[in-house]
């Protein structure tokens, strides 16, 4: 099947973006469409398709343009089979909060999270998709450039289990199990703001580093644990 379409723009009122389309078989999501105006949101980006290597989730939508802007960013679509979440939408200017990476189809990487613009905190990264060799969760969204914190990054997710054995004689030997995956690194702060917690790994796998301190004040995230 085809990619999924762009959602609508918001209007230049207030409305929020439309929701991108649902990706075909293997396609992928379309983006959400921005915000309109001052407080409008970005609309979320559309699920991948299924089927085959699964279509990646679609962007979500940038928050509202033009004057005092507050629009967060659309939330990512969630990833097909094996197939990565969308990016969140950055935020829109003054206020506008990046948007939750979307999370990974089986075996996908979670989306990263959306940037916010000024003074919003950076969006979470999207969780990876269980099986085959499990995906990495999304990076945490980088804080506005005055003030705001950084996103949390996604936690690993758990190894697919091993396949059995083909019958005959003699008997296939076992399929592997997937490896475990680590936690998303945590965004940054710029300016003034803690950064994120590092995602949680899974199964041992090492968590995700802690994201930077504002460089004028603010804390560093902590590393996700194992």
């Amino acid at each position: 099947g085809g990619a999924g379409g762009l959602g609508g723009a918001g209007g230049a009122g207030n409305e929020a973006g439309g929701a991108g389309g649902a990706g075909g078989a293997a396609a992928m999501g379309g983006a959400g469409g921005a915000g309109g105006g001052l407080l409008g949101f970005g609309g979320a980006g559309g699920n991948g398709g299924g089927g085959g290597a699964g279509g990646d989730g679609g962007d979500g939508g940038l928050g509202g343009k033009g004057g005092p802007e507050f629009g967060d960013g659309g939330k990512g679509g969630a990833g097909g089979a094996a197939a990565m979440g969308g990016a969140g939408g950055a935020g829109g200017g003054l206020l506008g909060f990046g948007g939750v990476g979307g999370n990974g189809g089986a075996g996908g990487d979670g989306g990263d999270g959306g940037v916010g613009d000024v003074s919003g905190a950076g969006g979470g990264g999207g969780a990876g998709g269980d099986g085959g060799d499990a995906a990495i969760g999304g990076g945490g969204g980088i804080a506005g450039l005055v003030y705001g914190n950084g996103g949390a990054g996604g936690a690993g997710a758990a190894g697919g289990s091993a396949g059995a054995g083909g019958t005959g004689s003699p008997a296939g030997a076992s399929g592997l199990a997937g490896a475990a995956s680590g936690g998303g690194a945590g965004g940054s702060a710029q300016l003034v703001g803690n950064g994120g917690a590092g995602g949680a790994g899974v199964n041992g796998a090492p968590g995700g580093a802690g994201g930077a301190g504002g460089r004028l004040f603010g804390n560093a995230g902590a590393t996700g644990p194992p």
